[in-house]
């Protein structure tokens, strides 16, 4: 991978509540921006190999396989369409779940898309001068959005994420 987005934020549950949370991959249309339902595909539930479709639209959807597993911590997935690889503009493409210990019984949550451009130095053009900044902030909206709905169990719309967004700029 020669790309990576990234985004930490503190959570206030313990970490072994948001792995609870975190395990059940059928979950993945409460915390992330853009999708609106999410379907197990394969008969393994978690650990690698359980696989899950994700919607963007009833019609839009994108293939996500867990490819490491850790236990109590987090996975990282391949993003694909089904056997045809990462959708544009990506040549291949993961997504990682971290959970760390943050004391005082708080999760630090770390998201990560990692990936390799389509299309060699013009992807990488693209990548330097044009959507590095668009993937760091949609990486921070999945990470915002998570830790919404993990410390108030209750999905995290759109506009509870403009809201999230305008109190931070806010301080």
């Amino acid at each position: 991978m020669n790309g990576e987005a990234k985004a930490r934020v503190v959570m206030k549950v313990p970490r072994d509540q948001a792995w609870k949370r975190l395990r059940d991959l059928g979950q993945a249309h409460n915390y992330v921006p853009g999708i609106i339902k999410t379907e197990i595909t394969t008969a393994k539930k978690e650990g690698v190999g359980a696989s899950r479709k994700v919607y963007q639209s009833e019609t839009r959807a994108l293939d996500e396989t867990v490819v490491e597993w850790d236990e109590g911590h987090g996975f990282l997935i391949k993003l694909h369409r089904g056997e045809h690889g990462s959708q544009p503009p990506f040549k291949e493409a993961y997504f990682r779940y971290q959970l760390d210990d943050a004391g005082n019984n708080q999760t630090a949550l770390t998201t990560s898309l990692l990936f390799t451009m389509r299309w060699g130095r013009l992807g990488d053009f693209l990548h330097r001068r044009v959507l590095a900044n668009v993937f760091r902030s949609v990486i921070r909206d999945v990470a915002l959005s998570m830790k919404a709905y993990y410390e108030s169990g209750e999905p995290t719309t759109p506009e509870k994420l403009k809201q999230i967004k305008a109190d931070l700029k806010a301080k």
